[in-house]
């Protein structure tokens, strides 16, 4: 046996959750559990987390905030949906292309669906399933969220997100093989954090955006807006809906669980989930309570494998956090707990769109 092979290895993970648990969630709320106290916490919080994110230097260097709209093909597809091709501009010389599904009846609201990883962006959240790669995601995780929704009546919009589908950067860009779902995540994160900010600033920057070009058409109900994401999309959802108070209602899939075990120890990662001070700062479960009292909605399948060694313990942990929360408004959290891995579930989604109905602020 060669004397060149490594026995043990050295790794800095031990040193890593130590300086974690040193300093952790320096910025939750622990009480007391009174309204005053929480309101307080939740606007030093939100201030907190939007600077950790780069929202300042985001706004402050976004340029001509013209929308510059295009309009796009316009089609009518199966049940009478109609599917507008939408580009528009969330900053100076930046364009978010977006699919919005018209439901074929009056529409019962409004939702925004962001996309996760791995799928083409809003083509598999649109339920666009002509690339047979992009119709084997929304068979695995059941992708095609935003057309289910627009079937039961509601106004959808799916957007690409920055670095995904009609945005990738050049190192992403092309339709052969695997590359057609990727994202630029990796590219787009390493420069916005040379430049001071981060993706996942970028990401909620552009979520407000298109919040604001929805509330300027004549067409789109924006009053009771909902927001829905599994995965990465889920992820785009919390911090979205923590920081805007605009979005009412929220639904998070295959994204609740603590950041130990689920992106300390799991660090492989996808870029966009990690920021500054972050771990040190707030645990998921102080981000999601920035959306209280607004009805939340959570998803956590029983065997996810990014809730990591120790699964719903880790998830429950966070849940805790959140409910305790709600309670101050004597409201509740939705849990949904479907059995398998990472996937989007939508057996109970017309239970959780009721619920959100009697949970309305």
């Amino acid at each position: 046996m060669s004397d060149n092979l490594i026995s043990t290895y050295y790794t800095s993970l031990s040193s890593l959750k130590r300086r974690m648990k040193k300093n952790y969630r320096t910025f939750g709320f622990k009480g007391p559990y009174e309204k005053t106290a929480f309101f307080l916490w939740q606007d030093q919080a939100r201030e907190k987390l939007s600077s950790i994110l780069g929202m300042e230097t985001i706004e402050r260097d976004a340029g001509n905030l013209s929308f510059n709209e295009r309009r796009g093909e316009v089609s009518v597809i199966d049940g009478g949906i109609k599917r507008e091709h939408i580009y528009i501009d969330t900053e100076e010389d930046v364009t978010m292309p977006l699919y919005i599904l018209h439901p074929a009846k009056e529409t019962k609201g409004t939702f925004i669906a962001l996309a996760g990883h791995n799928g083409a962006g809003k083509e598999s959240v649109a339920g666009i399933d002509t690339n047979p790669l992009v119709k084997e995601k929304i068979e695995k995780y059941n992708y095609d969220y935003g057309l289910f929704l627009s079937r039961l009546g509601y106004t959808v919009i799916c957007p690409d997100s920055r670095g995904f589908g009609e945005r990738r950067e050049k190192a992403m860009q092309g339709d052969e093989g695997e590359k057609y779902l990727k994202s630029s995540c990796k590219e787009l994160s390493q420069s916005a954090l040379a430049l001071g900010f981060t993706l996942q600033g970028l990401l909620v920057w552009d979520i407000m955006r298109l919040i604001d070009y929805l509330t300027e058409r004549d067409d789109i109900n924006t009053e009771d807006l909902g927001v829905i994401g599994f995965s990465g999309g889920g992820m785009q959802a919390l911090y979205a809906s923590a920081l805007d108070q605009r979005i009412r209602k929220v639904m998070i899939s295959g994204y609740y669980y603590g950041f130990e075990d689920s992106l300390l120890e799991l660090n492989s990662n996808c870029p966009c989930n990690y920021v500054p001070s972050l771990f040190t700062l707030f645990d998921m479960g102080d981000i999601a309570s920035l959306i209280t009292p607004r009805p939340i909605a959570i998803q956590s399948c029983l065997q996810d494998h990014l809730e990591g060694h120790r699964g719903m313990e880790n998830v429950m942990e966070q849940l805790e956090i959140l409910k305790k929360s709600y309670a101050l408004f004597n409201k509740s959290v939705f849990h949904d707990t479907p059995e398998g891995d990472h996937a989007f579930h939508k057996e109970r989604v017309e239970e959780i769109l009721a619920f959100f109905e009697k949970e309305k602020i």
